[in-house]
């Protein structure tokens, strides 16, 4: 996926500056894709000279002007012909997971902080997840009934959920053996 189909998702989502459009990498997107907002201005200004977007400019009171992107139709056309296209399901490529293998040939114990460090990371974000769930889709306060963006985005936010407990629990796991082969006797 590139940045762009990543900006075209959340313009459609809701139009917006610039600012907004890092803030929302920053809490929802971000999760998912990562970009700076540097690499975020930067593409808006390719995609605004291609085409692809609409911007308009909005009066604000005692600052500049600023400008509101929306999805002209090219980039709507860009993004429908990349979501009819398809993708390579993720790899399971993961750092951690070879260290683990890797701690065979030292000492195992060593990973524990590194192993609990990831899990604490893990827990946040769950509970990050978990809050959004409820102020935005599953609270008293969310709206409903939930139209089908909302419908789609409550779905991915499953899937982080989903991922993030599966995550706890493979580091529980890990830590749970680290700390049976600490207090093994050596072998030999």
């Amino acid at each position: 996926m590139a940045l762009e189909h990543a900006i075209l998702v959340s313009l459609l989502e809701k139009p917006g500056s610039g600012y907004e459009l890092a803030r929302r990498f920053e809490r929802s997107i971000g999760y998912f894709w990562t970009a700076t907002h540097q690499q975020i201005y930067r593409v808006l200004k390719r995609m605004e000279a291609d085409g692809m977007l609409a911007v308009r400019e909005v009066p604000q009171q005692g600052r500049p002007d600023k400008k509101e992107y929306s999805v002209a139709a090219p980039g709507r056309a860009l993004l429908s012909a990349w979501l009819h296209e398809p993708i390579e399901p993720e790899s399971m490529r993961h750092d951690l997971a070879v260290k683990i293998r890797g701690a065979a040939f030292d000492d195992p114990a060593a990973l524990v902080r590194e192993v609990q460090r990831h899990r604490a990371v893990h827990r946040d974000r769950l509970a990050h997840y978990l809050a959004g769930e409820l102020r935005d889709f599953t609270g008293p306060d969310a709206p409903t009934p939930l139209d089908a963006g909302r419908e789609l985005q409550h779905v991915v936010l499953r899937g982080g959920i989903a991922y993030e407990r599966m995550t706890i629990a493979w580091l529980d796991d890990i830590l749970a053996t680290l700390h049976r082969l600490a207090a093994a006797p050596p072998a030999g």
